[in-house]
């Protein structure tokens, strides 16, 4: 079994002092690759650097978070429109709109997702979207640009059944964590997520974030990382009624569409 790690946030600095062995465990527990998550300007520069090492493995996003909305300038766009076109990068992202913390000012966040939907349309990339508590605006927004856009994945979605379908309708793919693992706040997810077709499901970690409440046993420093992304996938197939190779057959090959990946030639690989 093959699977792709969609949103993976490997700059962080939790993974600072073991990156190159988080990506071995990673390889070595079936992730075949994965899609490293930009939220800045320099975040995109530094993982384009990092995609590079690797990449038949390694590809990555380029975008603003919501949380950083409020740094959108000009200049910002400017920089963000030449990094976007390196070879490594796949995706605009991750980019939308954040009602919950509301790091920076609502209108702001909408302002700098808007333009970002531009500057997808404009180079014809999939976009990778964050939306928390902000489900109407984004779909308004959304369906304002879905006809020019190729694709666009709701990274780590949390919500209800209305705004599934909200987004299943708008032809939009859906990335579920391991958020569908915790017992707290996630089991509205299970009965969810046998409704989103094969072909628009793709499974991700958020690593360092989101560690599966259900991993047993836990790492002592409670950090997720890509190479658990195989209990993310043990549940979404025993809540789909599939088998796990059913699961990372449809859900592998959604994301090498979704992202334009070349599967790695083994034989390549070091």
């Amino acid at each position: 079994m093959q699977w792709v790690d969609i949103g993976v946030n490997l700059l962080d600095a939790a993974f600072d002092k073991d990156r190159d062995q988080v990506l071995e465990r990673a390889w070595e527990s079936g992730v075949s690759q994965m899609v490293l998550t930009a939220t800045t300007v320099e975040e995109c520069a530094a993982l384009q650097t990092l995609c590079n090492t690797d990449p038949q493995r390694l590809f990555c996003t380029a975008g603003i978070h919501p949380h950083h909305a409020r740094d959108w300038s000009a200049g910002t766009e400017a920089d963000l429109r030449l990094l976007a076109q390196a070879d490594p990068v796949r995706a605009i992202g991750e980019c939308g709109l954040d009602f919950n913390r509301d790091f920076s000012p609502r209108p702001v966040q909408i302002s700098a997702f808007e333009r970002q939907l531009e500057l997808a349309v404009e180079l014809g990339y999939p976009v990778f979207v964050h939306e928390r508590e902000a489900s109407d605006t984004l779909s308004a927004i959304l369906r304002d640009f879905r006809d020019r856009l190729p694709a666009a994945v709701v990274h780590c979605f949390t919500a209800d059944r209305d705004a599934l379908y909200r987004y299943l309708d708008l032809d939009l793919h859906i990335g579920i964590t391991g958020w569908i693992c915790d017992e707290r706040r996630g089991t509205h997810l299970q009965p969810l997520v046998r409704d989103i077709p094969a072909g628009r499901l793709m499974l991700e970690t958020d690593a360092p974030w989101l560690l599966p409440r259900t991993l047993n046993p836990k790492p002592k420093n409670r950090r997720n990382e890509p190479a658990f992304i195989t209990e993310v996938a043990t549940m979404v197939a025993r809540c789909r009624e599939e088998s796990l190779e059913q699961l990372a057959a449809h859900t592998t090959a959604t994301a090498r569409a979704f992202f334009r990946l070349d599967a790695p030639d083994d034989s390549q690989l070091t």
